[in-house]
């Protein structure tokens, strides 16, 4: 049913409304030959302007830029957040399903890691850079100022567009949602928000919850209890969006632009498509 939406909505002008192409990151093929290791692959599946870089421990970002692609560390959850390499971003692995269980383990935060100096050559160096791509995506009275590189906005309208006959019943989730681009620190830590790129959204904030806000200790966050409807974050994440509801440390409101975790996912076997 999901698909026929999505190809419907496609006939009718929503992509050429956008000047683009959405994604459907849970229903486009994969290939049958991957490059190893599987999180690279996943990367370069996901952002097409990336390039396998000279070496096997190194990609090329659009402008050229090497990156250095190490694989996961093994390090401790603390020191894995704080500065991740590459393959630590897929540690652990980001569930394409409903269930919140694996969310009471300590630091199962799948997504929560961020390799700033990737982002940075993907969405902009500084605030200037990023503001320069920046356009507003609404949801009846939600504005979300994101980014138009990579396909971030388009993506976001895509899947706005299909949850539109869906108004009524989302407008408690969207009603003074907390907005889109805000070049700021992570609460409580020095490292970039993902809001800084212009990849990331806030819906309603009093129905989404934040772990901070609970009092809880870091490590030992206790339940979530989720009041997000699942139509929107499974239509999100179909576009490329994952949802800070499945983190131990929850950030119910937030989804962010990854679509290299739902692409991850599902070549580790986990497709929902």
């Amino acid at each position: 049913m999901f698909a026929a939406v999505l190809i419907f909505g496609l006939m009718t002008g929503v992509a050429a409304a956008q000047d683009c192409v959405p994604r459907d990151f849970l229903a486009e093929p994969l290939p049958d030959e991957q490059s190893s290791p599987v999180w690279r692959s996943a990367l370069l599946l996901a952002y097409p302007a990336l390039r396998p870089g000279t070496r096997a421990d190194t990609l090329r970002a659009p402008d050229g830029q090497v990156l250095a692609a190490n694989g996961p560390t093994g390090r401790p959850p603390r020191e894995r957040l704080a500065a991740p390499t590459l393959g630590d971003q897929f540690v652990p692995a980001y569930p394409l399903s409903r269930d919140l269980e694996s969310r009471s383990e300590p630091f199962f935060d799948p997504g929560r890691a961020r390799n700033g100096a990737f982002f940075a050559a993907l969405y902009g160096h500084d605030s200037v850079d990023v503001e320069a791509q920046l356009e507003t995506v609404t949801f009846g009275s939600a504005r979300f100022r994101v980014t138009r590189r990579h396909g971030v906005a388009c993506q976001l309208r895509a899947a706005l567009d299909l949850m539109k006959p869906h108004r009524a019943a989302l407008a408690p989730v969207f009603a003074e949602a907390g907005g889109g681009y805000a070049w700021r620190p992570i609460a409580g830590t020095d490292r970039l928000s993902p809001h800084s790129w212009g990849i990331a959204i806030d819906v309603n904030a009093a129905l989404g919850g934040y772990w901070r806000w609970t009092g809880s200790t870091e490590g030992a966050v206790g339940p979530y209890r989720n009041r997000v409807p699942w139509s929107l974050v499974e239509t999100l994440e179909r576009f490329g969006f994952v949802w800070g509801g499945k983190w131990h440390h929850f950030d119910g409101m937030h989804f962010e632009y990854r679509p290299e975790l739902i692409l991850h996912g599902r070549i580790l076997g986990g497709d929902r498509g």
